[in-house]
């Protein structure tokens, strides 16, 4: 059979099928660049026709089609693609448009540093190298705040004495002054370093060195917080650097048990305590003043004839006014103090440590931290029964007052509390009451 013999057939082959021809490419060009479009028809899952058009692209060196469903969204890729191998760039036009969309705000958030886009890729690859993925923000914030032109060079001391003398211009109370001055003179002691370089892991050792009750450590922590928070603020520490603020939080389960008097352990301390510090002892156990609020208050505040005392907003602590009934037994102690002007409390704190250690030696009984007011408090309720007035004359919460007083007493031993009364002399016979037989 020769070739002539087989062209008929062929012939007739195509007949039957005949040849697709290629489908005409539209064309976008720029320069001698040219980029060309195919619009082709795809059946959909469901047997549907759908037009697509896809893009030839040769900018990786081999041939890639993209596909669009919509024909304006071709074209811009089309003429994206030609503008960026017309200017030699090749690798951009072989982006997908979120690739150059990241790339483009990563040359906008680059800009205000004038850095390229390749030097911040090297430098933050070799800062993760250094310290990982989560680890750059916090190095680079931590090195802001430790640059040691950012604050000013100043001892532990140095700051407690600023501290103390900014307390005593403000008119904090002797008592306040004197306690903030004890506590953190020992810290400084032990810490005779720049102020800056005090770590909360310091902090929280030298806590837990003093092995104290929870509400002393408490107390410390308190007064320490204060401390550093005056060093930032001056400009001492790092902002946001408050060395204590990460240390523990110490709870006191209530602030512990509630300590009182007995009747017999009140009348002792009285008679007992010199004459300038019985005013001071009947004050508390008898109208509920705190010890704070007794050296802050004048002879004036006490109206006597009105019978009541006068505790002004800026002597009380929750700097809150209030009036405070003198009861009967609180004339008599206060009787002989008629004539006296002036601040009740006329000593310094040292010498109120003294007549306390004085009276208790003499008593033979013991100081109790609060433990005058706690007892007027607890006495008074079981004497009363009204958690709401008890509040008011004592500067507390009724909630306060019958959540940590209530029970502590019975009523028959509130009213030998208030019974207490200064002994007469043997000397002195009381004048019979006029028609007295």
């Amino acid at each position: 059979m020769t070739f002539a013999d087989i062209l008929p057939t062929l012939g007739d082959m195509n007949a039957i099928h005949p040849l697709k021809k290629a489908a005409k490419a539209e064309t976008v060009s720029v320069g001698n660049v040219t980029v060309r479009i195919y619009k082709r028809s795809r059946r959909t899952a469901s047997g549907k026709s759908r037009t697509i058009f896809e893009v030839a692209d040769y900018s990786g060196g081999a041939r890639r089609l993209r596909g669009f469903g919509d024909h304006r969204a071709a074209l811009d890729e089309a003429d994206k693609i030609a503008r960026q191998i017309a200017s030699g760039n090749n690798t951009a036009a072989t982006m997908l448009n979120s690739e150059a969309a990241s790339y483009g705000r990563a040359v906008q958030l680059l800009r205000p540093t004038g850095a390229t886009l390749e030097l911040a890729c090297a430098v933050y690859a070799k800062a993760y190298e250094i310290l990982g993925k989560d680890n750059i923000i916090e190095a680079a914030t931590f090195y802001a705040r430790h640059r040691g032109d950012q604050i000013t060079t100043a001892t532990v001391a140095r700051v407690v004495e600023e501290l103390i003398e900014a307390k005593k211009a403000r008119g904090k109370s002797a008592r306040y002054v004197g306690d903030l001055s004890s506590r953190l003179t020992r810290f400084a002691e032990g810490h005779a370093v720049d102020i800056s370089t005090v770590t909360t892991a310091d902090v929280q050792r030298w806590l837990d060195s003093r092995k104290q009750a929870p509400q002393t450590a408490r107390n410390f922590r308190t007064v320490l917080y204060t401390l550093f928070s005056f060093a930032e603020a001056r400009g001492y520490i790092f902002k946001g650097g408050n060395p204590v603020a990460g240390t523990e939080n110490i709870t006191t389960k209530g602030g512990g048990a509630i300590q009182i008097y007995t009747p017999a352990e009140m009348a002792a301390l009285l008679n007992a305590a010199p004459r300038e510090f019985l005013p001071f002892v009947a004050l508390g156990g008898f109208a509920g003043l705190r010890t704070a609020e007794i050296e802050r208050l004048d002879w004036s505040d006490l109206d006597m004839a009105g019978g009541f005392i006068q505790v002004a907003a800026e002597k009380a602590k929750t700097r809150s006014r209030r009036l405070v009934p003198v009861l009967p037994n609180l004339v008599q102690w206060l009787a002989d103090y008629a004539q006296e002007k002036g601040k009740v409390w006329k000593g310094k704190l040292n010498s109120l440590k003294e007549a306390r250690a004085e009276t208790v030696e003499k008593a033979a009984t013991s100081w109790k931290d609060n433990a005058l007011r706690h007892s007027f408090i607890s006495y008074r309720l079981a004497g009363t029964q009204n958690a709401a007035q008890v509040a008011l004359e004592a500067g507390n919460s009724p909630s306060m007052v019958f959540k940590h007083y209530r029970e502590l007493v019975k009523p028959e031993t509130a009213k030998a509390w208030f019974a207490i009364a200064p002994k007469v002399a043997a000397n002195i016979v009381p004048m019979a009451k006029e028609g007295a037989a």
